[in-house]
């Protein structure tokens, strides 16, 4: 799921960073930010250019996934994909199948 919330992204950004055992400073140096900012933008309050974001996540060596997304449980279960699927005509289980691999291979 895709975070929207700048202070849950902020809280990302924190948990990241500490988990790296990084300082603000470290992280601000390395982004080319003035401490103040990178403080700022962790804490929630205040946004980001796309191009800070990519130099955050290069200085935190993450991807803007990592930093944008959190994991969903999955709402399908094998059983309940194959019910799914055995209630499709043969055209339906193709069509499913040839998205499922497109998708699939683009995450690769």
């Amino acid at each position: 799921m895709l975070i929207f919330d700048l202070k849950a992204v902020g809280n990302r950004l924190y948990d990241l960073r500490t988990k790296k055992l990084m300082t603000r400073a470290d992280i601000a140096e390395k982004a080319e930010l003035s401490d103040r900012a990178y403080a700022d933008i962790e804490r929630g309050n205040v946004n980001m250019r796309l191009e800070t974001l990519l130099r955050i996540c290069a200085a935190l060596g993450v991807t803007p996934n990592d930093v944008l997304t959190v994991e969903e449980p999955c709402a399908f279960t094998e059983p309940v994909l194959v019910e799914r699927m055995r209630n499709c005509s043969d055209a339906e289980k193709n069509t499913a199948l040839k998205l499922l691999n497109v998708y699939i291979d683009s995450i690769k």
